[in-house]
């Protein structure tokens, strides 16, 4: 992990495509760039980013009981998008000038 953002920078890098992205798809691409494998790591980072939503930087848009096993057989998916306040914060950290 070393030399790298910090994960929270990173997970609002990611979101700063505008697109709406599923918690899965976030945590899955940030446990390959960090080499963060196992389920602990996989709820740690799905942890940041739930606090980034409830920080108001990203927006909880779509929810869906996981019935696939796609992350956790039987809890619920978060799809968010990134907000505003979110591209300011973005911005004051340099990840991008908005």
């Amino acid at each position: 992990m070393s030399g790298k953002r910090p994960i929270k920078f990173k997970i609002l890098e990611l979101f700063l495509d505008g697109n709406e992205h599923w918690n899965y798809e976030i945590v899955s691409k940030i446990q390959d760039e960090y080499n963060m494998n196992g389920n602990f790591y996989r709820d740690s980072i799905n942890f940041d980013i739930i606090e980034l939503a409830s920080g108001g930087m990203l927006k909880d848009v779509e929810q869906e009981v996981d019935e696939a096993g796609i992350y956790k057989k039987g809890f619920l998916l978060h799809k968010y998008v990134i907000t505003d306040f979110g591209k300011i914060r973005s911005s004051d950290a340099c990840l991008r000038y908005v």
